[in-house]
């Protein structure tokens, strides 16, 4: 197998990236953050867990890189960050594009095979008949 980018690609930071993408609130999260940056108030609204429940699935999300706070007067807004995203996507890429040259690989050999099946004679068999004897 040749060399591709994905092996390339520090293991703890993507580790943390898809221990954190593991778990739906987490991604739910990251879904709402996509649309524009909340407040933990307000990423808290739709979920049926408490606001400090919010926070500890943020401070996994942070500790990923996922997400990050700022602070704005009093507001402490949550926005996502795209480059954990970025290097996930990264190494997905490399293992989507040794599969897609593996089934290209395969088929060029079913290709060539219904080729081959097609110009070859075709062989019949001899047919033989057993004839009983009758006593």
């Amino acid at each position: 197998m040749k060399d591709s980018d994905y092996g390339r690609l520090p293991a703890k930071p993507l580790d943390a990236t898809f221990a954190a993408l593991a778990n739906p609130t987490r991604r739910a999260i990251l879904a709402r953050l996509a649309l524009g940056e909340l407040s933990v108030t307000e990423l808290a609204e739709p979920f049926s867990m408490s606001q400090p429940a919010i926070s500890l699935h943020l401070k996994v999300l942070e500790r990923a890189g996922l997400v990050s706070r700022g602070r704005d007067a009093q507001r402490r807004p949550v926005r996502v960050e795209s480059k954990p995203i970025d290097a996930a996507t990264a190494w997905l890429e490399g293992y989507r594009n040794a599969l897609e040259r593996n089934y290209r690989r395969l088929d060029a050999v079913l290709e060539e095979m219904k080729a081959t099946e097609h110009t070859a004679p075709r062989r019949t068999r001899a047919r033989t008949t057993r004839r009983r004897s009758i006593q």
